[in-house]
C-alpha cells in the first residue's frame, strides 16, 4: 500500500513511524491544508497493529507547541541568566567547529566530552562523530538503562534476545515472565511491546510478574512475585535452583549448547528457596510454583525491563535471568526469546550496529587509556565513561581539564544521579553546546543552543535494530529553522575535516546509503513504507553462539578473563534493613524509583497539556497503613528524605505496594516555573540517590533499593 492514502481534496494521510518514545509504532499522519491535525495508529503496521499511546496522540501538540526552540541562539549574559541572541546556523556551526578544534589542538580531543540522552534515534551517529573526532570521553545514561542487559546477554549467549510475540514461526509465547518491566502501564519503552504483551495475555498466555508494585500486569498474573526491591539476583538464583534440582531444564540443549553447567549448578545450590524467601520476602512455595510453571510451559519468553538496570549487582542479575531462558530451551525458538535478523541488504545503523558503523576503531589504545575513570567498570568502559568520573574530572581538573561539553538530546540535570554537582560542572567548563527541542534546565547552561527537530520533521529509516522490520519515517512539517540531529552532525563534521567519515551531504543521502544493498532509494522506500525480513530460528545449530566457546556460557569466560566472578551470585543492597540496620532505624522505608510514567518519556512532555493532565504532579506511592501511621492522606504533599537529600511529591495511597516500601516518580521538572532552574531540584528523585554504590561491572547505580523516610510537608 502506498504510504499516502485516503487523499480527499485538501486532506491527505501519510504513513510514518512514531518516535515519541523508543517504540516503532506505525502511525497515520493526518494533514489538512499543509498542517498536521492528528496522528493515529496504523492498523496495517505489524509492530503495533493500530495501537497508539497517549504520547503518540500528543505528537501534534508537541510539534506545534509555542515553546519549541526554533532558531540557533547564543548566550549573551552569564550562564543561567536566560539572556539569548538569535544567530544564523552558519554562525552557530562555525563557532562550534572552531571552538572544538581549538580545544583539540591545544589540549587533545579528550578535553571535549560528548553527552547524549535517549529517545531520539541518534546514538550510533553521535558515537561515530565522537569517535572520529577522537574523544574517548563519551557519556550517556546506559550504565543505568538497557546497556547492562545488552552486555550481559552478549557475554552469555552472544546476542541480545527479544520476545517473539509476533508468531514468525507459527507460535507465540504460552508464558511471559515479566521481570522489572511495567511495559503496559508506562508505554514509555517500546509502547508497541506493551500492546503485544496485552494482546498475547488476552489470548490465554500465562503470566508471571516480578515487581515490588502491583502494576496492571501484576494484577492479571498467575503469579505476582512481590519482591523486596534490589533482590532480583537472589530470586533468579532461587528459581534456577528449583529448575535444576527438579531436573526441569532442557537436558539436550544444556549438554550440547552450554558450557560450565556443573559449576553453575554448584553455585545455584547455594540458593535454596527457603534462603531466597528470607532475602526476597517471597514465600518459598511461591518461588517453587513460579519456577515450575516457567520451566514446564513452552514456549516461554522473558520480558525484562529497566527495573533490572538499577542494582548493585545488575550485571550478574541479568546474567542469571538470561540463563533461565537458556537452560529451559527458550533461546531462539518460536515463541521464545529470539535473536532477530536484519532485512536483506540493509545496513544496520542503530543501537546494535557494528564497530565499523560507529567507528570505534578510531579510539586507539592510546586514546582509550586517556578515558577518565577508565578501567574501574570494565564492562561499561568498552562503550562509554561513567557519569561520576566525568564530574570528578571537571571539578578537579585531574588528570586533565575537560574544557567543553557537547550535549545532544539530554536533559542532563534531570537524568544524572547527582544533579547539583552536574549543574556545577556545566557552569565550570569553558564552552557548552546543547541541541534540544525545548528550553530545559540543562539547555539554560549552554553557550550555543541548537534547535532540534521532532520526528514529524525528520526523514529516517526507523529502527533497523529491531531486525525483522524497517519502517519509513517521513518529514511532513518544518518548524522554524529546526534541524535533524543527524544533519547537525553532518554539517559539523564537514566543517571539522571529517568528510571521509561523513560522506553524506544530507539525511536523504544517508538513508539512500542504508538502503543501497536492498536495491532501492529512500524515495522508493517511502512508497513501500516497510521492509521485513524472513525470520530464522535456532540459528545456533548452523552458526553456533557468538561467544568464545560458540555456546551459551553459564560460566562466562570473558568475565573470568577480565578478573570478575564468571558465575552469577547475590549481593545484598548497600542500604537495607539487613546491611545497614542502624541507618534503617532513622530511614525505615525502602524506596524504589525510576519507573516510567504513561504520559511522559523520561523527563520529556511536562509542558504538553494533554499529557500533563494525565499526571499533573509528581506522585509517591505509599501503603495506606504506612500513610495512616504517618498522618498522611491521599494527595498530601510529602517530603521524601534520604541521607543524601530530600524532595517533595504528592502521596498516592495504594495497597499494591509493601508497607515497608514506597515508590517515587522520576524525571520531574516544571517548565511553567521560572528559568533557569524550572524547579528541577524540587521533586527530582536523583537528589536522593547521589553517590550511591555502583555495580562493579557496569557502574549501574542502586536506584531501586535504598532507604528513606517520609513525612508530611
Amino acid at each position: 500500500m502506498s504510504p499516502e492514502t485516503n487523499e480527499k481534496h485538501d486532506e491527505k494521510v501519510v504513513k510514518s513511524t512514531c518516535r515519541m518514545c523508543h517504540g516503532v509504532c506505525g502511525v497515520l499522519v493526518h494533514i489538512k491544508d499543509g498542517r498536521v491535525v492528528e496522528v493515529t495508529g496504523d492498523p496495517d503496521c505489524p509492530t503495533n497493529l493500530g495501537y497508539i499511546c497517549p504520547k503518540g496522540r500528543a505528537s501534534v501538540e508537541f510539534l506545534y507547541h509555542p515553546d519549541r526552540l526554533k532558531y540557533p541562539m547564543k548566550r549573551t549574559g552569564e550562564r543561567g541568566e536566560n539572556r539569548w541572541q538569535r544567530i544564523s546556523w552558519d554562525e552557530a556551526l562555525d563557532t562550534i567547529a572552531e571552538k572544538l578544534m581549538k580545544f583539540k589542538s591545544e589540549s587533545g580531543a579528550e578535553s571535549v566530552a560528548t553527552i547524549i540522552g535517549t529517545g531520539r534515534p541518534l546514538l550510533p551517529m553521535y558515537m561515530r562523530f565522537s569517535n572520529c573526532f577522537g574523544t574517548p570521553n563519551h557519556l550517556s545514561i546506559i550504565n543505568n538503562c538497557y546497556f547492562p542487559r545488552i552486555a550481559a546477554a552478549r557475554m552469555t549467549s552472544g546476542k541480545f534476545p527479544v520476545c517473539d510475540y509476533y508468531g514468525f514461526g507459527g507460535q507465540t509465547p504460552k508464558l511471559i515472565l515479566n521481570w522489572g518491566c511495567n511495559i503496559v502501564g508506562s508505554g514509555a519503552a517500546d509502547g508497541m511491546c506493551g500492546y503485544q504483551v496485552t494482546r498475547t495475555v488476552k489470548n490465554g498466555t500465562k503470566l508471571i510478574v516480578v515487581d515490588p508494585r502491583k502494576t496492571g500486569l501484576a494484577a492479571q498474573a498467575d503469579h505476582w512475585l512481590q519482591i523486596r526491591p534490589g533482590t532480583d539476583d537472589a530470586l533468579a538464583l532461587g528459581m534456577l535452583n528449583v529448575i535444576i534440582n527438579e531436573e526441569l531444564y532442557d537436558k539436550e540443549f544444556v549438554d550440547k549448547w552450554t558450557t560450565g553447567f556443573d559449576e553453575f549448578a554448584e553455585r545455584v545450590n547455594e540458593y535454596p528457596p527457603e534462603r531466597v524467601a528470607e532475602i526476597t520476602w517471597i514465600p518459598a512455595e511461591e518461588i517453587r510454583a513460579a519456577a515450575r510453571l516457567y520451566a514446564t510451559t513452552k514456549p516461554a519468553c522473558i520480558q525484562w525491563g529497566n527495573g533490572l538496570d538499577h542494582n548493585i549487582n545488575t550485571f550478574q542479575t541479568v546474567r542469571a535471568i538470561h540463563c533461565l531462558s537458556a537452560i529451559t530451551g527458550n533461546l531462539d525458538t518460536p515463541g521464545g526469546d529470539v535473536f532477530l535478523v536484519t532485512p536483506d541488504g540493509l545496513v544496520s545503523f542503530a543501537v546494535h550496529s557494528t564497530h565499523r558503523h560507529t567507528m570505534h576503531e578510531r579510539i586507539t589504545p592510546e586514546l582509550k587509556a586517556r578515558m577518565v575513570g577508565g578501567g574501574k567498570y570494565r564492562v561499561l568502559d568498552t562503550a562509554v565513561i561513567h557519569p561520576r568520573h566525568l564530574l570528578d574530572t571537571i571539578m578537579s581538573g585531574e588528570p586533565y581539564p575537560i574544557r567543553a561539553l557537547f550535549v545532544m538530546g539530554s536533559n542532563t540535570l534531570l537524568n544524572q544521579t547527582d544533579p547539583i554537582r552536574t549543574a556545577q560542572a556545566f557552569r565550570k567548563v569553558e564552552f557548552t553546546v546543547v541541541t534540544e527541542l525545548f528550553m530545559t534546565p540543562t539547555a539554560q547552561l549552554a553557550d550555543i543552543l541548537l534547535p532540534a527537530s521532532s520526528w514529524l520533521e525528520n526523514d529516517e529509516i526507523a529502527d533497523t535494530h529491531m531486525g525483522w522490520v524497517a519502517l519509513v519515517r517521513q518529514k511532513v512539517e518544518q518548524i522554524g529553522e529546526c534541524r535533524d540531529d543527524k544533519q547537525i552532525l553532518f554539517d559539523l563534521a564537514h566543517r571539522m575535516g571529517m568528510h571521509d567519515d561523513f560522506p553524506w551531504k544530507n539525511v536523504i543521502e544517508f538513508c539512500d546509503w542504508i538502503l543501497k544493498g536492498a536495491g532501492i532509494t529512500f524515495e522508493e522506500f517511502k512508497k513501500l513504507g516497510i521492509i521485513t525480513a524472513k525470520m530464522r530460528y535456532k540459528k545456533y545449530e548452523q552458526d553456533g553462539f557468538n561467544t568464545p566457546s560458540g555456546k551459551v556460557e553459564l560460566k562466562c569466560s570473558t568475565l573470568e578473563a577480565m578478573g570478575y566472578d564468571p558465575l552469577p551470585y547475590y549481593v545484598e543492597p548497600p542500604e537495607s534493613p539487613y546491611s545497614t540496620p542502624e541507618l534503617a532505624r532513622e530511614y525505615p522505608l525502602i524506596i524504589t524509583l525510576g519507573s516510567r510514567i504513561l504520559g511522559f518519556f523520561c523527563s520529556e512532555g511536562r509542558q504538553i497539556k494533554s499529557l500533563r493532565k494525565l499526571n499533573p504532579d509528581p506522585l509517591m506511592e505509599i501503603h495506606p497503613d504506612t500513610a495512616g501511621k504517618l498522618g498522611i492522606k491521599e494527595g498530601d504533599w510529602v517530603w521524601i528524605e534520604s541521607q543524601r537529600g530530600r524532595i517533595k511529591q504528592r502521596a498516592k495511597l495504594t495497597d499494591g505496594i509493601h508497607p515497608k516500601v514506597v515508590h517515587a516518580q522520576h524525571g520531574w521538572w516544571f517548565p511553567e516555573k521560572k528559568p533557569p532552574e524550572y524547579g528541577f531540584t524540587e521533586s527530582n528523585v536523583n537528589l536522593l540517590a547521589a553517590d550511591m554504590p555502583c555495580d562493579p561491572h557496569t557502574g549501574s547505580e542502586s536506584l531501586r533499593s535504598f532507604l528513606c523516610k517520609v513525612y508530611k510537608v
